[in-house]
């Protein structure tokens, strides 16, 4: 009988020795992860086909810092679809004043706005010879929007969000050799409209962050598009002030569609982690699913709806879309459920060798997230995140690559 069984068992492993090699192939070297993980961080890696090879602490909650920007982009493909194009609109009222209405366009930069301009001027020189003010509409989105986490700062990560919005609401500078205040960029020109904040800064260089505060953000758009409108040989008033779009008395002139799809859009926000870009994002998804004024409020809304539906994620706290909100908590279980829904655009995130990932950092905090792709092409799910102060990540990501390689 012994014997027999002793066969049973020999016989049994043979027949299960596949499976176990499946499930964990690198088990015995990502144990080597154990020692480097403390109470507050936490650490999954999945194979392929689902089978999780390791975890640790995978059900508490914990800060994601920018990594969250992954689960923004897929609440953004979901509501808004990959072929969503952000829009500006031109209208002509009974006074022949000039209305720009915003919705939302978080890739409006210098450039884009001469392009625009050039469209807008061949209309405008064909049908009107008389222009009068340029009124600005940013009622698409509510306005003051205050982002959790976002501070009064000169730090780009910290610009405000808006319907109206150009050059990612920052302002790049630079003291010429006669230590006169010149543009840092060549295609934006230093508008006398923000130069009083530029030398109230008292830096020879850099970049100045635009406020919500008295409207700026959108009185400086405007500032900026009749600078061009005037270049392009507009005559009209200086007087810029704000407004409203009265669809059933205003004429439209001019539509103008970006030249970025959505997933171009995700492109650029994964690869710059652009704050100002995710929470442009949640809220254009605020105002698309509950109507408009969007709001972050209606974004979030969206967000959790999504992940609870779609994704199946029941506790999870979101307070914004970009990562700077240490309210936002996630477990690493539930960001793998984020990452397997993320596949098909896994292509989208910062490559490095054959790692696609995302990561996110504040103070104290240190969180990466991706696929590490194996030369046959398959894609291994990991997340790290690290939430005890002074840790790194990457002696854990050294030993992930290492075994995954």
């Amino acid at each position: 009988m012994l014997k027999l069984a002793f066969k049973f068992t020999s016989c049994l492993l043979l027949f299960l020795l596949p499976f176990v090699k499946t499930t964990n192939l690198y088990c015995g070297r990502l144990d080597d992860l154990e020692h480097l993980i403390g109470d507050r961080d936490a650490v999954l890696v999945a194979d392929p086909k689902g089978h999780i090879v390791f975890s640790k602490n995978v059900d508490i909650q914990l800060i994601p810092a920018s990594a969250l920007k992954i689960f923004t982009a897929l609440v953004a493909i979901h509501y808004l679809g990959l072929d969503y194009k952000f829009f500006t609109e031109f209208y002509m009222d009974r006074h022949s004043n000039i209305k720009i209405k915003g919705y939302g366009d978080p890739l409006l930069i210098s450039e884009t706005v001469v392009e625009m301009i050039h469209h807008l001027s061949m209309k405008l020189c064909a049908k009107y010879s008389i222009i009068n003010d340029l009124i600005l509409d940013d009622s698409y989105f509510g306005v003051p929007t205050v982002i959790p986490g976002v501070n009064v700062s000169y730090e780009p990560y910290d610009a405000p969000n808006g319907a109206l919005c150009v050059n990612f609401n920052t302002v790049n500078f630079k003291r010429n050799k006669n230590g006169v205040y010149v543009s840092a960029e060549s295609q934006t020109p230093l508008l006398p409209f923000i130069l009083s904040r530029v030398k109230a800064s008292q830096m020879d260089h850099g970049r100045i962050v635009l406020s919500s505060q008295r409207n700026e953000i959108t009185l400086y758009a405007g500032h900026l598009f009749l600078y061009f409108l005037k270049k392009e040989g507009i005559r009209l008033n200086e007087s810029i002030r704000l407004g409203k779009v009265q669809k059933e008395a205003d004429k439209l002139i001019y539509r103008y569609v970006s030249s970025y799809s959505l997933i171009q859009t995700l492109s650029k926000l994964l690869e710059y982690s652009n704050n100002f870009l995710a929470n442009q994002l949640l809220i254009t998804v605020g105002a698309k699913v509950y109507g408009p004024p969007g709001n972050l409020e209606k974004g979030v809304r969206a967000a959790l709806m999504y992940a609870k539906n779609i994704l199946e994620i029941d506790h999870v706290q979101i307070e914004e879309g970009s990562g700077i909100s240490r309210k936002n908590q996630i477990s690493a279980r539930d960001f793998y459920k984020i990452l397997n829904a993320f596949k098909p655009h896994y292509f989208l995130m910062r490559q490095t060798d054959r790692m696609y990932y995302k990561t996110g950092t504040l103070k104290g905090i240190h969180t990466r997230s991706g696929y590490i792709k194996k030369k046959n092409g398959e894609l291994y799910p990991f997340v790290l995140m690290i939430n005890t102060p002074g840790k790194s990540p990457e002696p854990m990501m050294d030993i992930i690559q290492r075994e995954l390689h």
